[in-house]
Protein backbone atom coordinates (compact mmCIF):
# COMPACT_ATOMS: atom_id res chain seq x y z
CA UNK A 1 0.00 0.00 0.00
CA UNK A 2 1.37 3.41 -0.96
CA UNK A 3 0.66 6.50 1.10
CA UNK A 4 0.59 9.68 -0.92
CA UNK A 5 0.95 13.20 0.35
CA UNK A 6 -1.95 15.57 -0.30
CA UNK A 7 0.44 18.48 -0.35
CA UNK A 8 -1.10 20.17 2.66
CA UNK A 9 1.37 21.11 5.40
CA UNK A 10 0.35 20.11 8.88
CA UNK A 11 0.63 22.92 11.40
CA UNK A 12 1.71 21.99 14.91
CA UNK A 13 -1.04 22.19 17.47
CA UNK A 14 -0.56 24.07 20.71
CA UNK A 15 -2.45 22.93 23.76
CA UNK A 16 -2.86 25.14 26.76
CA UNK A 17 -4.03 23.84 30.07
CA UNK A 18 -7.11 25.43 31.58
CA UNK A 19 -5.92 24.48 35.06
CA UNK A 20 -2.17 24.67 35.60
CA UNK A 21 -0.61 21.74 37.38
CA UNK A 22 0.63 22.26 40.92
CA UNK A 23 4.34 22.83 41.20
CA UNK A 24 6.52 19.81 41.82
CA UNK A 25 8.60 21.60 44.43
CA UNK A 26 8.31 20.06 47.89
CA UNK A 27 6.23 21.92 50.44
CA UNK A 28 7.44 22.83 53.89
CA UNK A 29 6.87 20.23 56.59
CA UNK A 30 3.63 21.15 58.34
CA UNK A 31 3.96 18.48 61.00
CA UNK A 32 0.91 16.60 59.73
CA UNK A 33 0.97 12.83 60.12
CA UNK A 34 -0.12 10.61 57.26
CA UNK A 35 -1.05 7.02 57.99
CA UNK A 36 -1.58 4.37 55.33
CA UNK A 37 -4.44 1.91 55.60
CA UNK A 38 -3.52 -1.77 56.01
CA UNK A 39 -4.55 -2.38 52.38
CA UNK A 40 -2.34 0.46 51.14
CA UNK A 41 0.58 -0.90 53.16
CA UNK A 42 0.03 -4.37 51.72
CA UNK A 43 -0.14 -2.96 48.20
CA UNK A 44 3.05 -1.02 48.79
CA UNK A 45 4.84 -4.20 49.93
CA UNK A 46 3.48 -6.10 46.92
CA UNK A 47 4.72 -3.35 44.58
CA UNK A 48 8.18 -3.56 46.10
CA UNK A 49 8.25 -7.35 45.76
CA UNK A 50 7.05 -7.13 42.15
CA UNK A 51 9.69 -4.55 41.29
CA UNK A 52 12.38 -6.95 42.52
CA UNK A 53 10.96 -9.97 40.65
CA UNK A 54 12.07 -10.46 37.05
CA UNK A 55 9.20 -10.37 34.56
CA UNK A 56 10.33 -13.59 32.89
CA UNK A 57 12.62 -16.47 33.73
CA UNK A 58 15.00 -16.44 30.77
CA UNK A 59 16.63 -19.72 31.78
CA UNK A 60 13.26 -21.50 31.91
CA UNK A 61 12.27 -20.06 28.53
CA UNK A 62 15.46 -21.42 26.96
CA UNK A 63 14.82 -24.84 28.54
CA UNK A 64 11.32 -24.92 27.03
CA UNK A 65 12.59 -23.77 23.63
CA UNK A 66 15.21 -26.51 23.64
CA UNK A 67 12.64 -29.13 24.66
CA UNK A 68 10.39 -28.03 21.79
CA UNK A 69 13.31 -28.20 19.31
CA UNK A 70 14.22 -31.67 20.59
CA UNK A 71 10.61 -32.84 20.47
CA UNK A 72 10.62 -33.54 24.22
CA UNK A 73 8.17 -30.87 25.32
CA UNK A 74 5.04 -32.40 26.81
CA UNK A 75 1.93 -30.52 27.83
CA UNK A 76 0.19 -31.86 30.91
CA UNK A 77 -3.40 -30.63 30.49
CA UNK A 78 -4.41 -31.91 33.93
CA UNK A 79 -1.62 -29.95 35.61
CA UNK A 80 -2.60 -26.79 33.72
CA UNK A 81 -6.28 -27.25 34.60
CA UNK A 82 -5.45 -27.87 38.28
CA UNK A 83 -3.34 -24.69 38.35
CA UNK A 84 -6.10 -22.61 36.76
CA UNK A 85 -8.70 -23.96 39.19
CA UNK A 86 -6.40 -23.24 42.14
CA UNK A 87 -5.84 -19.67 40.90
CA UNK A 88 -9.57 -19.06 40.49
CA UNK A 89 -10.29 -20.47 43.96
CA UNK A 90 -7.65 -18.22 45.47
CA UNK A 91 -9.04 -15.19 43.63
CA UNK A 92 -12.61 -15.96 44.79
CA UNK A 93 -11.47 -16.49 48.38
CA UNK A 94 -9.62 -13.18 48.39
CA UNK A 95 -12.67 -11.38 46.98
CA UNK A 96 -14.94 -13.03 49.58
CA UNK A 97 -12.55 -11.88 52.30
CA UNK A 98 -12.94 -8.26 51.18
CA UNK A 99 -16.73 -8.33 51.08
Amino acid sequence: MKIESLGKPVAPTHVTEAHPRPSATPKANTGELVQLSPLASTLQKAETALAQTPAVDGKRIEEIKQAIRDGNFRIDANRIADGLIADVRQMLESQAGRA
